[in-house]
């Protein structure tokens, strides 16, 4: 794969999947590197005119009217480090971070921040040769930007703190020297420009919309399983109806579950069906739709973020200007994520529906009571729901807005913050149970299929197959819990997406 080379054009949640969680090489831009050597120029000629700069020989937040000597500029990068690195929790996934530093280079690239090449330089090599400092889940508030897990990302550049490599947790200072990656140590701006921006939550919202886009389809296939299960008519799906509402995401998921089932006795015209079914059968389109456009909606902003300068202060060279503000705030992307974690949850509750529509006979057209054949002696699936229903109270408790939750901090000078951290580790969560949920209704959608005698469209056909090769068909009650936890696996993994898509083609995008 050839090296993404950043600060050469833009960067999309897909260059930040490679980087983060495949590996793919890295680099910055001859450019780039150009322009972070002409904002440093500039930096250290208002230096050494001492002029005020804040951050640079000023304290930070409410010190930030105090300013540095000589002395002290030369020892606060080390202790700005140091007292920010204030996390708590376990360590962050490997692959979090290093979609952290990815977009920390990417700010530095814009060069805009002041810093010495030789930071993003490191970051790049680290990248490069696997070394990911250990990261504490939990503390960063989320403006000024992710201050405390950036610091301890930041801890590296001083030798200091701990990293993974090579499988292992080893201090930083050996990771480094085994990866023969040289200490730059840290000058004036150095330690402000590594932190000052929204970068964890930025790198995990790029893993979090990348798989949350794949999960979405992979509802739209569960959807297309359990409608052909329940006999549905399909005439809510019919491509005209949405397009004249006009809501893109509902034209997409529309299609793409008419696609699913194409070729079924259910769309030819074979089997009789009702006139109309239930909102959870017939408003599918509708509410994986608005999902689906708000999840464009999340993309362009993280995409925007992931692109945008985030720091304070922030250097003009072509007008040797300094300007303070705060583009490390996180509300523009904490937002959005936290309406995707609620639009993952709204889209399990409908799957939960249809779930309940497969094992109720009195909904489910013929189907046997909780699909088992000797009901009485079995339950079936009856359970299954019990386990779906947990995960959807839980993720409605997880979809309250953390954006809104701001708490005063830094005696009051950060008196309004995105709270963006939460919000990313909560969709997270989210996202988990969504796909436990989905798990269990393709489970049961399968099931239902297997008593069905019809045909089945070419996409539904893959799906089942692709369910079967991880859960059998239940012909006598077993302990279920194995069979969901492979199915959320299946899932995650997406091969019932990837075993559709193979059978019919690439299921369409919306954003």
């Amino acid at each position: 794969m050839i090296p993404l080379r950043i600060g050469g054009g833009s960067l999309t949640i897909e260059d930040v999947v490679e980087v983060a969680r495949h590996g793919r090489k890295t680099g910055l831009a001859p450019e780039a590197l150009a322009r972070i050597k002409r904002c440093r120029g500039m930096l250290e000629g208002k230096i050494k005119a001492r002029e005020i700069m804040y951050g640079v020989n000023t304290g930070i937040g409410e010190f930030s009217e105090v300013a540095l000597t000589d002395d002290q500029v030369k020892r606060f990068q080390k202790y700005l480090i140091y007292n920010h690195s204030a996390g708590i929790g376990r360590p962050c996934p490997v692959e979090h971070v290093r979609a952290a530093m990815l977009s920390r280079v990417a700010v530095h690239s814009k060069g805009r921040s002041g810093c010495r090449p030789e930071i993003p330089l490191t970051y790049v090599a680290m990248l490069n040769k696997g070394v990911t400092p250990v990261v504490c889940e939990k503390g960063s508030v989320g403006a000024c930007g992710d201050l405390s897990p950036m610091s301890q990302v930041a801890l590296s550049l001083i030798g200091e703190g701990e990293c993974f490599y090579q499988g292992r947790r080893r201090p930083s200072k050996t990771a480094l020297a085994k990866a023969r990656i040289p200490v730059p140590g840290l000058k004036a701006r150095d330690g402000l420009a590594a932190i000052n921006g929204s970068n964890l939550i930025t790198g995990i919202g790029c893993l979090l919309l990348h798989d949350a886009e794949r999960w979405v389809k992979s509802a739209e296939i569960a959807a297309a399983m359990s409608l052909e299960a329940l006999l549905a008519n399909m005439k809510p799906y019919d491509r005209r109806l949405h397009e004249l509402r006009g809501f893109k995401g509902a034209v997409t998921s529309a299609e793409n579950i008419r696609a699913v089932i194409a070729g079924s006795d259910l769309v030819t015209g074979k089997l009789k069906v009702k006139v109309q079914d239930a909102y959870s059968m017939r408003s599918t389109p509708q509410v994986i739709g608005a999902f689906r456009d708000h999840l464009a909606f999340a993309r362009r902003q993280i995409e925007t973020e992931l692109n945008g300068v985030a720091d304070n202060p922030i250097f003009l060279h072509e007008s040797d200007t300094v300007l303070t503000g705060a583009n490390f705030q996180g509300t523009p992307v904490s937002m959005p994520l936290d309406m995707v974690g609620a639009g993952l949850c709204m889209v399990s509750v409908i799957s939960e529906r249809r779930l309940n529509r497969l094992l109720n006979p009195a909904l489910s057209v013929g189907l046997p009571a909780f699909l088992t054949k000797g009901a009485g002696m079995f339950s079936g699936l009856m359970l299954s729901q019990y386990t779906a229903d947990a995960l959807i109270v839980e993720s409605r408790i997880l979809s309250a807005p953390s954006c809104i939750q701001s708490i005063p901090a830094a005696a009051d000078q950060e008196d309004f913050v995105s709270m963006g951290m939460n919000g990313a580790l909560k969709t997270g969560q989210i996202l988990e149970n969504a796909r436990g949920v989905l798990a269990i209704e393709f489970i049961a959608a399968a099931q239902g299929l297997d008593f069905r005698n019809f045909a089945r469209g070419k996409g539904t056909k893959a799906a089942l197959a692709a369910v079967r090769r991880v859960v059998k068909h239940l012909d006598e009650d077993r302990p279920l819990f194995k069979d969901h936890n492979a199915m959320a696996e299946a899932v995650a993994s997406c091969a019932v997406l990837e075993a559709v898509e193979a059978a019919i083609g690439p299921l369409k995008s919306s954003w």
